[in-house]
């Protein structure tokens, strides 16, 4: 079930454009993951993504995938295999990209309830899922 507090700040379909103010889910844990349809990795990490907000929504997870594809086209492709239950953020020009300084594809960060980013990841491996959601359980867990 997607977390209702964080699809309420976009409205239906969750595809916003760029910019994004990370200030309204200030209060709430933020998986902020940069992606797009070319990322081979990235294909991994939605089914993923969308297992931590089925998860910990509850609790106060929001996820916000920022699409770095120029043509919009290419990411309908993308998340049509994956019908995402999370925000998603159109950022065709990279600015929000070129804001957070990224280095790779996937880059995510782990953001707290203070909006504070407490950990940031290039690229994904399956076998780093449980770490990451470790962290996640981690700022969850703190108030």
């Amino acid at each position: 079930m997607p977390a209702l507090a964080c699809l309420a700040l976009f409205a239906a379909p969750s595809f916003a454009a760029a910019p994004l103010n990370l200030d309204a889910y200030r209060g709430h844990v933020v998986y902020l993951d940069f992606w797009a349809s070319w990322c081979g990795p990235c294909k991994q990490s939605f089914p993923w993504m969308q297992s931590m907000a089925d998860a910990y929504a509850h609790r106060g997870l929001c996820i916000v995938a920022v699409d770095l594809d120029r043509d919009k086209s290419d990411a309908d492709r993308f998340l049509s295999q994956f019908h995402p239950g999370f925000d998603i953020v159109f950022d065709p020009h990279g600015s929000l990209a070129e804001r957070y300084r990224l280095r790779g594809m996937p880059t995510s960060m782990l953001i707290d309830r203070r909006g504070k980013v407490r950990f940031t990841h290039i690229g994904f491996r399956p076998t780093d899922a449980q770490a990451y959601e470790d962290q996640v359980k981690e700022l969850l867990a703190e108030k």
